[in-house]
């Protein structure tokens, strides 16, 4: 007998049984995806993923496993797509990508829940995995879930870290991207431009290099130590206090522009604006060398709401129209506010087609303790001074 024929029929064996295993969980899938098509896909996905991943790479088979194993299931189940080599090595990436979903731990998602999930060649492939959440609390379980595998193969192809994944994650699911917008955001990088200040930049200002510029610009939240906020909320009146806080801006205009940015020059508070003879004034104006752009303020000692975009629209408006000279780039607003949902200020501010931005602020007294007992005394550095 030829010494190499015992491989190669122990090789043809492992791959008859590979098969098998892959067709009956393939079956059992198309069942069953009836009930829930997404995730029972990426159950079983993630199944097949790790039953190739233990046995190629720890060497069980040889380099053309995946080939061989393709054009027999194709063989088996005649007309059957997505189960090419390639598709198959992408199953086997995805296991790989997120086999600590495999790891021991005693918190569990309900989505797939044997009790054993070990898969050896042996064994067959379980359709339902016991797919658990390893010290990862922030973990986009639900979302998870809801996005197609061909938008998880982008994700975990292009991007490493794995907290920009659950982000690419969360906004997939959330937005229904296609993989053309999801390859975008990739390209853009918009995991590290979402801990800059929500604004629709990109998509109002049609010159790139001064879109990345004024989306670099403003950061998401800015520390105001020299409010004091014992005379804000002593009032009846909101729009008393908002005035409370413009008026401590313009006393410490300086630190103001040093905590705000690069360039920034004040050109005044309560600015007056009049078209078709009604009046408006902006809290704060001021103008950026670098943007070659006024940047218009509006501060609101409260939640955001989105009537505020629509009053800073007609700020931007009558700016542009009456104020804007001729070399210079439209104007930008930003509302200032105490507090505000990142992703509904995102969802809301991308069908304005003025540039603006929702940026919030905090002061030294509303600080951690600890944090403001490493801060410095003002009043002691004024003695030292």
């Amino acid at each position: 007998m030829d010494k190499k024929s015992k491989p190669l029929r122990q090789a043809s064996k492992d791959y008859r049984d590979a098969v098998e295993a892959i067709k009956t969980a393939i079956l059992q899938g198309q069942y069953e995806a009836a009930k829930n098509i997404n995730r029972v896909q990426l159950a079983v996905y993630f199944s097949i993923g790790k039953y190739l991943s233990l046995n190629t790479r720890k060497g069980v088979w040889g380099q053309s496993a995946l080939e061989s194993i393709s054009q027999q299931l194709r063989r088996e189940l005649p007309g059957l797509r997505g189960f090419s080599a390639t598709s198959l090595k992408k199953m086997r990436l995805f296991y790989d990508n997120w086999n600590f979903l495999d790891a021991n731990s005693s918190v569990e998602t309900d989505e797939m829940n044997q009790e054993n999930s070990s898969i050896t060649t042996d064994e067959m492939i379980d359709i339902h995995p016991k797919i658990i959440i390893h010290d990862t609390t922030d973990f986009p379980v639900e979302e998870f879930f809801k996005i197609p595998f061909t938008h998880h193969v982008e994700i975990f192809s292009k991007v490493k870290d794995t907290s920009a994944r659950y982000y690419y994650i969360r906004r997939t699911a959330e937005e229904h991207l296609s993989i053309e917008k999801l390859v975008k955001l990739i390209q853009e990088e918009a995991h590290v431009l979402s801990e800059l200040m929500p604004n629709n930049f990109q998509q109002t200002i049609s010159k790139a290099l001064m879109a990345r510029k004024a989306v670099m610009m403003f950061k998401d939240e800015y520390l105001l130590d020299f409010i004091n906020v014992e005379e804000i909320g002593e009032r009846d009146s909101i729009d008393v206090d908002e005035r409370v806080v413009e008026q401590q801006i313009v006393q410490n205009i300086k630190q103001f522009i040093m905590t705000f940015g690069n360039d920034f020059a004040f050109i005044g508070n309560q600015y007056h604006l009049e078209v078709y003879g009604v009046e408006h004034f902006p809290d704060l104006l001021f103008f950026n060398r670098e943007l070659n752009a006024m940047v218009v303020i509006e501060l609101k000692t409260g939640e955001f709401k989105t009537s505020y975009l629509g009053q800073l629209m007609a700020y931007l408006s009558i700016l542009d129209a009456k104020v804007k000279k001729p070399h210079e780039n439209p104007s930008i607003g930003i509302v200032l506010c105490k507090s505000a949902n990142r992703e509904y200020v995102e969802f809301v501010i991308r069908d304005y087609n003025k540039p603006m931005g929702v940026a919030t602020y905090t002061t030294s007294q509303e600080m951690p303790e600890e944090y403001r007992k490493a801060l410095p005394d003002v009043e002691e550095l004024k003695k030292l001074l």
